[in-house]
């Protein structure tokens, strides 16, 4: 490197040092980087991070702000998914939904109940979908 390169350099790595009053939060700025929607759903841990950032400090509460969004979001996810198995079965009254088959359970030499006999004797028995069962 030339001497004018690494003054240039030196000038660069000087400018990377923010003061204390950076970073700054611009209010016009963020209004025209985030649109009402995704607004409108920050402003709740928002709310939570400038309650905890005198208490925690400003690294700890940022922390505590993602991972709670991050928590809330994965127990949505959880509960939502537990809403569609629990509601939407796989059986004779509907068209959709996930089929769950369990697999038949272990029966070897020695077991009590060998040779286990099956739970299904005919055709009609493997695709029933709970009908044989309905109280109909």
């Amino acid at each position: 490197m030339t001497a004018e390169e690494r003054e240039w350099r030196k000038q660069w790595i000087k400018d990377q040092h923010l003061s204390k009053s950076e970073p700054r939060v611009v209010p016009a700025m963020e209004k025209e980087l985030y649109n009402p929607i995704r607004r409108l759903y920050m402003s709740p841990l928002n709310a939570m991070y400038k309650i905890l950032a005198p208490i925690m400090g400003p690294e700890a509460a940022l922390y505590t702000r993602v991972l709670t969004g991050k928590a809330l979001m994965g127990l949505a996810l959880l509960y939502s998914g537990a809403y569609y198995f629990k509601y939407n079965a796989n059986d004779w009254t509907s068209k959709g939904g996930w089929r769950v088959v369990g697999n038949r359970p272990k029966c070897v030499p020695g077991d009590p109940e060998y040779p286990k006999k099956p739970d299904r004797f005919v055709g009609a028995d493997y695709a029933s979908r709970g009908f044989k069962n309905a109280p109909i």
